[in-house]
């Protein structure tokens, strides 16, 4: 380059103090199980408040959780004040000819939905969900304490 023609001015470049994501292992070994996305705040429903943006189920592990947090990054930080927010996971002991994993993602949208009044946020599935065996394999305060917890 001359004398005349000028170097376009150098960019900035900034790393950010905070993680943008974080994974970690947990050591569940099962692939089949309930995950709950939780927001660092309470989220307002007409029966109360509740830090629970989603409950999905997988039986392909912590892959699906992965793509479902990437999913349903964009909603869940659309709600006002959410800045972060956490995958739970929740298992439970398999039975014979039962997909657990099932019956206890549906108890959990049941308790949900009968406590604060509609299923969470991200939820299209279980709006129109009706009771069926699913505390037959679960105790319904069991499951209501893990989701107030």
């Amino acid at each position: 380059m001359g004398q005349n023609q000028s170097m376009p001015r150098r960019l900035t470049v900034s790393l950010k103090r905070n993680e943008a994501l974080r994974a970690t292992t947990v050591g569940v070994g099962k692939t089949k199980l309930v995950y709950i996305l939780v927001a660092d705040r309470r989220l307002r429903y007409a029966g109360g408040r509740s830090r629970i943006a989603y409950i999905g189920t997988t039986s392909r592990g912590m892959l699906r959780i992965a793509i479902s947090v990437a999913k349903r990054a964009e909603k869940i930080f659309g709600i006002h004040g959410v800045r972060s927010f956490s995958a739970r996971i929740v298992t439970c002991t398999p039975r014979k000819s039962v997909k657990t994993w099932h019956k206890l993602e549906r108890a959990f949208l049941l308790s949900f939905k009968e406590t604060y009044g509609d299923v969470p946020w991200c939820n299209a599935q279980g709006k129109n969900m009706r009771e069926t065996d699913e505390f037959r394999y679960f105790t319904r305060r069991r499951i209501r304490n893990v989701i107030e917890a």
